[in-house]
């Protein structure tokens, strides 16, 4: 038994340390921009030594890549279990395209990193896009298509095509949001994106 809680012990430091390294990088990433940031300012912003990051990561990229990959994971799994509740997939597409907004749109920090940093290369982008945001976009087109078979949606369109414009669409109120020296919630941008998304997919 003491063993088991001395592991559980462990284990909850581990991930305490590695969420408080990994918050003080996209703090870091959104300030200074990923290739002017250095682990050593990742380490200042998180109170730690320089040493102790790389306990947890071996570099600035895998840094980078973990901050994605949690923020996906998260994100899909919040959105299928939002998603269980509805079963119309007009709903459906709603609730995503408000929960994409609505997550970025509270933590603007994170929503730079997404929007400019992860874009800071090629290799960055299809590194990514072979990652969580393949399985995104899948979801997407998954309710597009029962949309479809459920005539819903006009057959006629090309599912993943439609998931990729509605994902284009959403991005792009991200980028303008965090250019923007206006202040606005971005959460209902989502409603004006598809009345136009909508308006050219919903069955006549």
């Amino acid at each position: 038994m003491k063993q088991t809680r001395s592991n559980t012990a462990v284990r909850t430091v581990v991930a305490d340390k590695r969420e408080a390294i990994l918050r003080a990088a996209t703090k870091v990433f959104a300030g200074k921009g990923y290739f002017n940031s250095k682990v050593a300012d990742i380490a200042k912003e998180a109170g730690i030594a320089d040493g102790t990051v790389y306990l947890y990561f071996n570099s600035k990229e895998e840094i980078l890549h973990s901050i994605f990959d949690r923020a996906m994971a998260e994100f899909i799994e919040e959105g299928k279990r939002e998603l269980a509740q509805f079963e119309n997939p007009e709903d459906k597409l709603r609730r995503i395209a408000e929960l994409h907004l609505e997550k970025l749109g509270a933590d603007r920090e994170m929503a730079i990193v997404f929007q400019v940093e992860l874009r800071g290369s090629t290799k960055f982008m299809e590194e990514f896009s072979a990652a969580g945001f393949a399985e995104y976009l899948e979801i997407i087109r998954q309710t597009i298509e029962e949309g479809q078979t459920a005539s819903v949606f006009r057959k006629d369109l090309n599912s993943m095509t439609c998931a990729k414009i509605l994902y284009g669409a959403l991005d792009e109120m991200v980028t303008n949001w965090i250019l923007s020296r206006k202040t606005y919630q971005l959460k209902p941008m989502a409603n004006e994106v598809l009345k136009i998304f909508f308006g050219g997919a919903l069955q006549k």
